[in-house]
């Protein structure tokens, strides 16, 4: 499962990415790969026009705020993250 993290670095951005981390820990995620994106072109590319975003095996579940961990679970368990567990 690829979980990617896109913003510059702020405060928001790195709320979001520790969210994810404390999700993906709660679910016993071992095969999940996380990729920050900072590059400004990159995250236009990808259709992203506020940060933080989330996206979660390439499809965007968050824009412009840092889900909580709760949040990010949930998206984590709709994109069948339930039958990867440890």
């Amino acid at each position: 499962m690829k979980i990617e993290i896109f913003g510059t670095g702020c405060a928001r951005c790195n709320q979001l990415t520790e969210n994810a981390r404390v999700a993906v820990e709660r679910l016993g995620l071992a095969d999940c790969d996380f990729v920050k994106v900072n590059d400004f072109n990159e995250i236009a590319k990808r259709g992203v026009l506020l940060t933080p975003a989330l996206l979660i095996d390439g499809k965007v579940k968050v824009i412009g705020k840092a889900a909580s961990p709760d949040e990010v679970e949930r998206y984590l368990k709709e994109a069948g993250a339930a039958g990867r567990a440890k």
